[in-house]
């Protein structure tokens, strides 16, 4: 009777051509492949092929350090590989013409987007609330599998409420990691938490200037500093590199 069920609700999907939802469809990821490449050849070189599987990394640094563009690239990488990602978006900041500008293929992205306050005032339970959901909704994808790449992003969320929320909430997220191929990342302004074998990537611009690159009066993008914090490295626990990003132009 259940497999009746399930046959005719994958008829049903595919007469109404959501049958993309079936996580039949999706492809299966490797295994014995326990690195996800971040599309950064320098970065990828200095981690030892990319960011850990079955792990929660971190991927911090102030507003306009390089972090979003260090994130789209890492999601494009994922969505090159024909795997599939998904952003938990807390405050709703995604850019889709700059995901799409530099290479995600939004086919492939699951994108939920959420009602942080960065400035909540005295609306601090509001934003306990919509933190909460947030990481509800990491949790459900983390669960559904079949995800190469899952982000949180709470950059910009006021850092008092993400101080609030108890530690444990970390270490469940890392067990629901352990043994699966999925990349969990956690994006912020400062370092929350990471597990044992995951890493850190903190960004910041440069310390000569201010690290933004300008032809005449038009932008062109950032030369990044990320220094690269793991535990249990291959090689070395600290490293440091510098990155450019390109900025999107749009007619």
């Amino acid at each position: 009777m259940p497999q009746l069920a399930r046959a005719d609700l994958e008829s049903l999907l595919r007469t109404r051509r959501l049958d993309r939802t079936l996580t039949t469809a999706l492809p299966l990821i490797d295994p014995q492949d326990d690195i996800g490449p971040s599309g950064v050849t320098a970065l990828d070189a200095t981690l030892g092929g990319g960011f850990p599987r079955g792990q929660l990394s971190e991927l911090v640094g102030p507003r306009s350090s390089g972090r979003t563009s260090l994130l789209l690239r890492l999601l494009a990488a994922a969505t090159a590989r024909g795997e599939c990602v998904a952003l938990v978006d807390a405050l709703d900041m995604l850019d889709v013409e700059s995901a799409a500008a530099a290479g995600v293929d939004l086919e492939r992205l699951l994108w939920v987007r959420g009602h942080v306050v960065p400035n909540p005032g005295l609306c601090r339970d509001l934003n306990q609330r919509a933190l909460a959901q947030a990481i509800r909704a990491f949790t459900l994808v983390l669960q559904a599998g079949q995800f190469g790449l899952v982000v949180l992003d709470l950059a910009e969320a006021s850092p008092d409420a993400v101080r609030r929320l108890p530690f444990t909430t970390w270490l469940r997220l890392q067990r629901l990691l352990e043994g699966r191929q999925t990349m969990g990342v956690l994006v912020g302004n400062e370092p929350m938490a990471r597990s044992s074998a995951g890493l850190t990537i903190k960004a910041g611009s440069r310390e000569q200037g201010s690290g933004s690159r300008f032809s005449e009066r038009l932008f062109e993008g950032l030369n990044v500093d990320a220094s690269v914090i793991r535990a249990r490295a291959r090689g070395c626990e600290h490293a440091r590199l510098t990155l450019s990003t390109e900025a999107n132009a749009y007619v």
